[in-house]
């Protein structure tokens, strides 16, 4: 036994919640850490959106004008009217080109009337200012009237791609020097007429309604053809995809039994999902084409191509609006003694309704966006006439909104990149569109419960 005394054990001191200690320290470290990569991850993206947004608008903006030069132009009756007998019939026998001999004499006159002084310039240099489509516009406008034979005309003529690209910025003296396209002198011939007011950048609506051209007329490519091709193909499936997916989803979510049919075939919409479109326009191909004999290129056939690509996407999304309706809500309705079918339309359908829109159009949105399908059915046909009225237009040759912007890509010359990017600002306005109509709808619609 040991006389000394044990020493007595000091208490614990109390922690304080108010105080933090290491740990403490550590987790809220670790949760600033966290939202400060939340954060960065964000910036990036929003930096990433906001690089390729001024990438697309700064490339493609200048499609949405055109240059044009104003210079009075004689209409020369030994040029266009030989015969001399004013008959509609033979003057439709001129060429085109005899109409651009018109354009260079009037060019030639404005120059030498004002005193225009352009070293090293050339008659190729005048041949070249004005678009090709600028001489069909002058031929038709001769056709339609044929008073014109013998007066002077003036009005906006559309300049070449390389000129028009000159007041773009696009293309410069140096570049013009050395493209044999174009001249040192061609280049400094259109910046004395811009100094003159001669030269004019207007906003360009042939862009949005005319068709596509030729790789001589790049300036003149449109996307009318496309624009209506793509909303016949959206009509086609809005028509088919909407009422058949939604109609699909009441049934396998509120009537259908729960057995190994309805497993087999819900687990098939899932996969029919996740399935790369390219294999959908393969099935269109073989199916549509090749086996029903429907015409290429035709908005019937990409219409049903997308339909059968759009299906699984709103079946998925109808499908979890459905299931996002509580439970208490059907069992109120057969409660007080509704039937299953009125419980479904009359209660359920009505909550789930914004959700099954916002999917609709979500859809709809994606299948605008599609490539691939439609290239394999043939739409990157080259179109210059537009489709006629439905029903006969489902079934004419149409282009839609990607595949022009992909078929404008593989082009050479400079405008048809311009009028690309272009485009691809015209359908993101599109998509922009349907995702503020979804949004709309769904705030329309929506009932809390």
């Amino acid at each position: 036994m040991s006389d000394v005394a044990p020493t007595p054990s000091r208490p614990t001191p109390a922690r304080s919640l108010l105080v933090e200690d290491a740990r403490t320290r550590r987790r809220n470290a670790a949760e600033r850490r966290f939202r400060a990569y939340g954060v960065i991850a964000i910036a990036i993206a929003v930096a990433g959106l906001a690089f390729l947004l001024f990438t697309i608008f700064r490339d493609g903006s200048s499609a949405f004008v055109q240059t044009y030069v104003k210079i009075p132009v004689a209409i020369e009756a030994s040029v266009v009217d030989p015969e001399g007998n004013g008959d509609p019939a033979e003057m439709q026998k001129i060429l085109t080109m005899s109409y651009g001999r018109l354009l260079e004499n009037a060019l030639a006159r404005h120059i030498a009337r004002n005193d225009i002084q352009i070293e090293g310039l050339e008659d190729a240099d005048l041949s070249t200012f004005f678009s090709s489509q600028a001489r069909a516009d002058l031929r038709r406008a001769v056709l339609a009237d044929p008073s014109l034979v013998g007066t002077v005309v003036e009005h906006p003529v559309m300049t070449s791609s390389r000129v028009d690209g000159m007041f773009k910025g696009r293309v410069s003296r140096a570049s013009a020097a050395i493209d044999a396209k174009t001249s040192a002198a061609q280049y400094d011939l259109a910046m004395a007429l811009g100094a003159r007011d001669d030269v004019r950048t207007t906003f360009n609506w042939n862009f949005i309604i005319s068709t596509d051209s030729s790789d001589n007329r790049p300036e003149a490519a449109g996307l009318g053809v496309a624009i209506i091709g793509s909303f016949y193909m959206m009509l086609i499936v809005l028509v088919l995809a909407v009422p058949i997916g939604v109609a699909t989803s009441i049934y396998l979510e509120e009537f259908a039994p729960q057995n190994r049919l309805t497993d087999v075939i819900e687990v098939n919409i899932s996969n029919l999902a996740a399935v790369p479109s390219i294999v959908f326009g393969i099935l269109g191909l073989a199916a549509f084409i090749n086996f029903m004999g429907l015409p290429r290129s035709a908005p019937i056939v990409g219409g049903l191509v997308l339909t059968l690509m759009t299906l699984p996407t709103i079946i998925i999304s109808t499908r979890a609006a459905l299931k996002a309706v509580p439970p208490s809500i059907r069992e109120a309705a057969l409660g007080v003694g509704a039937s299953r079918m009125q419980m479904v339309f009359h209660h359920v359908l009505p909550l789930a309704m914004p959700g099954i829109l916002t999917g609709t159009i979500l859809g709809l949105a994606q299948a605008l966006g599609e490539t691939a399908p439609l290239m394999l059915i043939g739409m990157v046909a080259f179109v210059t006439t537009y489709p006629a009225a439905p029903p006969e237009g489902f079934f004419d040759p149409a282009s839609a909104l990607p595949v022009q912007v992909f078929n404008w890509t593989q082009r050479a010359d400079p405008a048809f990149f311009e009028r690309a990017s272009g485009a691809i600002i015209v359908l993101l306005a599109f998509l922009l569109a349907m995702n503020l109509l979804a949004i709309y709808l769904r705030r329309k619609f929506e009932r809390r419960w």
